[in-house]
């Protein structure tokens, strides 16, 4: 059977043990190595950023003199995308505008920093680090926080995380290593009205899918009609709530009501040993 001329999504299909979010009131970083190793779907975390920190680090955001509208997509951003451009172009967007990032995130009680501490701890039980993604001594830049306000059914569109990292036009960067570990999202929300579910399919696309819908290399977005009757489930987010999960697999957000925004970045081992993030 197809789908306006496309053919059924193939992949692969985790066992039903493994595709489920956990759900903790305290920040705990083994459950994130967990995630980062593949031995955990996802995990949220609710209500650990205090709501003073959430406002600070709005106001900061809003205010920012780097914040931008992203042309063609409903959403303002401070930051970098690595996403569908050239690797000296996100570094270069990144040296730009990594300042202004660091004084949106730095804060009281930031999420960011509290998350990266935790995490690079527990990491270094297991004899790795936690670092930014570097290429020829450039560094990845350290976040993205967006705020996005698109109307319809999906203020995010169905995509997946593992493709970008294989953009030809990136080669040498050290994320294009990650795709043989796992591709790791991280959302740490702030600023959130009403809607905005999380929406993950348990289906993780093969390169043949990509290839019939010309998203190889950027894995966005997949049709909504060619996941009916792929094993879904919805997490309702709110502010003050840090989640992490494998963004290999198809994830969506579904419709918002006002601003939905987030600090958000990428990571994942691109060796044995080192963890990377990036935007």
């Amino acid at each position: 059977m197809t789908v306006r001329g496309f053919a059924p999504l193939t992949g692969i299909r985790m066992d039903p043990g493994y595709f489920h979010f956990d759900e903790r009131s305290e920040f705990d970083a083994s459950l994130v190595a967990d995630v980062l190793r593949g031995r955990r779907f996802g995990v949220i975390f609710r209500d650990v950023i205090p709501v003073a920190t959430q406002k600070e680090l709005c106001a900061r955001f809003w205010a920012s003199p780097a914040l931008k509208r992203r042309t063609g997509e409903p959403s303002y951003y401070v930051g970098a995308y690595h996403w569908n451009k050239p690797i000296g172009t996100y570094l270069a967007e990144t040296a730009e505008v990594a300042d202004d990032v660091m004084d949106v995130l730095d804060v009281a009680d930031s999420p960011w920093y509290l998350f990266r501490d935790e995490l690079a701890s527990e990491l270094a039980g297991l004899g790795a680090t936690l670092r930014l993604a570097e290429m020829d001594g450039a560094q990845a830049c350290p976040a993205l926080i967006r705020a996005w306000n698109k109307e319809g059914a999906y203020s995010l569109e169905p995509h997946e995380d593992e493709a970008q990292c294989r953009d030809p036009r990136q080669a040498g960067f050290e994320v294009q290593r990650v795709p043989d570990f796992e591709v790791c999202a991280v959302n740490m929300c702030v600023e959130h009205e009403e809607g905005g579910r999380l929406v993950l399919w348990n289906i993780r696309p093969d390169d043949d899918s990509r290839r019939r819908l010309g998203i190889e290399h950027t894995g966005f977005s997949y049709p909504a009609e060619l996941l009916d009757g792929i094993e879904e489930f919805r997490v309702d987010v709110r502010p003050g709530d840090v989640y992490i999960f494998n963004g290999r697999h198809v994830h969506a957000v579904d419709a918002t009501s006002g601003n939905r925004t987030a600090v958000s970045f990428l990571m994942g081992f691109a060796d044995a040993r080192t963890v990377v993030t990036w935007t």
